[in-house]
């Protein structure tokens, strides 16, 4: 977590940027020692480019091989900052499967996590009987089984509002499991694809391929529509609950409220997600 600019001699400014990245050969967004993550590579190529250290505050903080199209963080930097060259110097300076797509100066309240009204997941699902399209095969799983969507979407329909998701959940001490579910759509595309939309305030660790592995059983049928919802309010995570492949989930979208609104959302935020001190 950053905390809002504080200009010194009009030297820094709030950012945000917006980022792609192919999560396949990254363990994950988070920095870790010894290991080439999302949030270490783009620290390293800010910190080089504008010769300052710079810290990111990140929207989802996405697992190993988990991809993103509309990843977004914040960051303070020289208030003068040029944009437009911004975003192509660090094309120069990143590796091909990561990408800063744009960069946006915005109020001082804008804080990439807290400030976040929703984030939006897809998963793709190839159910031809061939497999994956050779050039999809880094984000889309390969299902070699039946699958009936009318039963998943029913299923997936007992699933949305707020409720306790431990079940689905890689508990963390201290936090809450309680989220938002608003949307959890399948589409059968005409490539022999299936895509779930998958949308909520916020989501737990390893929350929505937890979804999705739930619901895949139930969709060949192993577990029966009401199933899935049957774990909701558990207080452990259920480990009958098959956790989804990484690779075929993508960080579409995070939505945030107007300008004005920032501030309150942010500290409405850290209020439901932060515990409390004994």
């Amino acid at each position: 977590m950053t905390e809002p600019a504080v200009p010194v001699d009009g030297g820094l400014g709030r950012f945000r940027l917006d980022i792609a990245y192919d999560g396949t050969d990254f363990s994950g967004w988070a920095a870790q020692p010894g290991r080439r993550t999302v949030a270490g590579v783009l620290t390293e190529a800010l910190s080089r480019v504008l010769r300052m250290p710079v810290v990111l505050t990140v929207a989802g903080r996405t697992d190993a091989g988990v991809h993103a199209t509309g990843q977004v963080a914040s960051a303070d930097l020289p208030a003068d900052l040029d944009t437009t060259w911004a975003v192509r110097r660090l094309a120069g300076a990143l590796p091909v499967d990561v990408r800063v797509t744009a960069v946006t100066a915005v109020p001082a309240a804008f804080d990439a996590r807290f400030a976040a009204l929703r984030r939006h997941y897809r998963y793709r699902i190839s159910i031809a009987s061939w497999g994956a399209d050779p050039l999809r095969v880094r984000d889309t799983l390969a299902w070699p089984h039946p699958l009936d969507l009318d039963a998943v979407a029913a299923a997936s329909a007992g699933l949305l509002g707020e409720h306790d998701f431990a079940a689905f959940c890689r508990r963390r001490e201290g936090a809450t499991m309680v989220r938002a579910l608003q949307r959890l759509d399948w589409v059968r595309t005409a490539d022999g694809v299936v895509e779930a939309a998958v949308s909520a305030d916020a989501f737990c660790h390893s929350m929505v391929r937890s979804l999705v592995g739930a619901l895949l059983d139930v969709g060949r049928g192993r577990r029966n529509v009401e199933w899935p919802a049957m774990l909701l309010g558990r207080q452990e995570r259920a480990a009958e609950v098959a956790v989804a492949p990484a690779h075929g989930l993508t960080l579409t979208g995070v939505d945030y409220p107007p300008d004005e609104e920032l501030a309150d959302r942010a500290a409405l935020t850290r209020r439901l997600r932060i515990p409390s001190s004994p």
